[in-house]
């Protein structure tokens, strides 16, 4: 199980206000193991509402803000300074407030997508870079237990080389045109707001993030067809993108907000010379595994001789259900543990080694844009790499 020792790391929310949707597993994530402590917020685009709303929650008057500039001014000049900030605001703003804070020397976890655009993030991981600060990106579902275990798997070659891997992120929460003035589905079709795409920004790179994660393979090619199925939109609400990886992996993924029926579904399946692999988020305590030439296992969370980076990560006993701010958990414990190394100039233990970089980021926004010219371009297949990374 994921534990973090000494005493509590600072952590500072930006975003993530009353009402929001992701708030509520970061302040669960990053108090799960004690690590952190919930110190400072700046919550709220509403000065007022914002500070009253930290208060609530048990943050100190004096580091409960108005907005991240007054935040990042009196953090900066505090003894007891932030260890930890995260983003969680609107995507356009992500660019501009993690780099204020990456050059005042702040470790930051910033929600995805890391930017709007390829420059953007490349410069973002040159700021990190430049001010020896960690920059992190909440891939979270990364964080699962038995995805780690699929990643520690490949990695000791139990699959033999992966010849093809097939990532699916499909739900139909958005199939009825009837919401096309609801202002939590409109936004994200909205080039204004969402920017160059909408479903394979939001959800598609979470799968595509998954499918280098487990496999320990770059994407570097792709070919994508678009569809706006709902009429009246001008971004894709599905998505078909065939890739392939540095390793010579051939990758499909399939994205979709219109999928009735589908709910959450993130699943990714790995086959190999040797082996397949199945994993899908809504059942994450089975992991389905076959053997070339037996029968099909089936991996169960928290049972007894799994890999080191699956035992850190799991944290309820057997036969418990594993829940999303538990994933997000292990993804804050990852950082308590790399932030602590830092300090005392020692390595971090290769299982708690997993946090997605800013460099995960970067690739994933060059994957968008790649994307989003191949579609445009009836499927031509594009180099998505990002321009540093050529």
């Amino acid at each position: 199980m994921a534990m973090s020792g000494g005493a509590k790391l600072n952590w500072g929310l930006i975003g993530g206000g009353e009402g929001s949707q992701i708030g509520p597993a970061h302040r669960l994530a990053a108090g799960l193991d004690g690590a952190f402590a919930f110190v400072a917020g700046a919550l709220d685009h509403n000065p007022a509402a914002g500070r009253a709303y930290a208060q609530t929650l048990g943050v100190a008057s004096d580091r409960a803000y108005g907005d991240w500039r007054e935040m990042l001014a009196a953090e900066t000049a505090r003894k007891d300074r932030l260890d930890l900030v995260t983003v969680a605001t609107p995507n356009s703003t992500h660019y501009e407030i993690t780099k204020a804070f990456l050059r005042a020397g702040f470790n930051v976890l910033c929600e995805k997508p890391l930017t709007v655009t390829v420059a953007e993030a490349e410069d973002l991981v040159r700021t990190a870079q430049t001010s020896g600060a960690i920059c992190a990106v909440n891939y979270g579902y990364s964080g699962y237990a038995l995805v780690r275990h699929m990643r520690a798997m490949v990695a000791r070659g139990d699959l033999g080389r992966v010849r093809v891997v097939v990532a699916e992120f499909a739900h139909g929460h958005h199939a009825n045109a009837a919401d096309a003035e609801n202002p939590r589905v409109r936004w994200r079709y909205d080039p204004a707001q969402a920017g160059v795409s909408a479903q394979f920004a939001d959800c598609g790179i979470h799968a595509l993030h998954m499918a280098s994660f487990v496999t320990g393979q770059e994407v570097e090619r792709l070919s994508a067809d678009f569809a706006a199925c709902v009429p009246g939109r001008a971004l894709e609400d599905d998505a078909m993108v065939n890739f392939r990886m540095s390793g010579g992996t051939v990758g499909r993924l399939w994205t979709s907000s219109i999928a009735l029926g589908r709910q959450h579904g993130l699943t990714l399946q790995v086959f190999g010379e040797n082996g397949g692999l199945r994993w899908a988020q809504e059942q994450p305590n089975q992991l389905y595994y076959m053997p070339l030439g037996q029968r099909l296992q089936v991996i169960e969370r928290g049972e007894g001789n799994l890999s080191p980076e699956a035992d850190r990560a799991s944290r309820v006993t057997v036969g418990h259900a594993e829940g999303m701010p538990l994933a997000f958990g292990n993804i804050y414990a990852d950082l308590a543990e790399a932030i602590r190394a830092r300090a005392a100039g020692q390595p971090v233990p290769q299982a708690a080694d997993l946090y997605p970089r800013v460099e995960d980021g970067l690739r994933s926004i060059a994957a968008i844009h790649a994307a989003v010219g191949s579609a445009k371009a009836d499927g031509t297949w594009v180099d998505a790499r990002p321009p540093m990374f050529r």
